[in-house]
């Protein structure tokens, strides 16, 4: 009977040969994986950042935030008291970061107050709200989390 010995360049051999397999098992699936971009206008979007800044920074000077809230049937907007009797006009994004196609956008087009949406339009999931609006010429920026169950 004959028994086959392994000395230790055959074992060497047969850990490098199995290092290189796994990278390469690794890098196969790597270059498999989708990579959704959270925009496809990044770009244009970072280059338009200081304008979120400046309407970020004036709505740091109201007196409340933005109020987002849901119930059973819908969701609700309840912009600050400083806006009373003001046309307000802007754009609500909901942003979901589990599926784009869950994203809404809400335009907002001379609301007095508030605005309420009802819970059928958007999924049960975490979203990031981002509200862009405009009175009187000057703009707003405000980004909140709602979770709706």
């Amino acid at each position: 009977m004959s028994t086959m010995k392994f000395g230790w360049g055959s074992r060497i051999a047969v850990l490098y040969g199995g290092f290189v397999v796994l990278i390469a098992a690794l890098v196969t699936g790597s270059m498999r994986q989708d990579f959704d971009l959270v925009a496809d206008d990044y770009y244009q979007q970072e280059i338009a950042y200081q304008g979120v800044l400046d309407a970020g920074k004036n709505q740091s000077a109201l007196s409340a935030p933005v109020r987002v809230y849901a119930n059973e049937t819908a969701v609700m907007v309840e912009f600050p008291t400083d806006f009373t009797d003001q046309l307000i006009n802007g754009s609500i994004h909901f942003y979901s970061p589990i599926e784009e196609s869950w994203d809404r956008e809400i335009k907002l087009a001379n609301v007095l107050g508030g605005i309420t949406i009802p819970r059928n339009e958007l999924q049960n999931t975490r979203y990031k709200v981002k509200i862009r609006w405009t009175v009187n010429e000057k703009e707003y920026y405000q980004e909140s989390e709602i979770t709706l169950k």
